[in-house]
């Protein structure tokens, strides 16, 4: 539970910083807990699309990371951004992510983000 908690934190912190830093990725609320709220969700849905897509996508672009030397990564998490943008979509979340390359500058601010709070953060049980 501890680590599902840590990582939720995380990406929360790592969505925060790429909506702070970037015009196309925005999250939109009446008041600060509303945003908060949504951006707990939308961390949420997100790890759920890492979890869940993210592997799969891997296993079936196998050969294009050998060909790449691991590049593919950068649009392969560019790509779950953008799902995750659709998926928050979907649940009127007021999350959104505009256009493939805000998503794949945005893919790589969210992994920095992410695993500088994963060193910061403890995740043991």
């Amino acid at each position: 539970m501890k680590h599902f908690l840590v990582k939720t934190i995380a990406n929360a912190a790592a969505l925060a910083v790429a909506i702070w830093l970037l015009k196309g990725i925005t999250l939109t609320g009446e008041n600060t807990g509303r945003k908060v709220l949504t951006l707990v969700l939308v961390a949420l849905i997100f790890g759920l699309v890492n979890f869940l897509v993210k592997p799969v996508v891997k296993l079936l672009s196998f050969p294009l990371f050998i060909l790449t030397l691991g590049l593919i990564t950068l649009v392969v998490n560019a790509l779950m951004l953008l799902l995750t943008s659709w998926l928050a979509g979907k649940a009127h979340l007021a999350f959104h992510v505009d256009g493939f390359w805000t998503a794949l500058v945005g893919g790589v601010i969210v992994s920095i983000v992410a695993w500088a709070m994963h060193v910061i953060l403890p995740d043991k049980d």
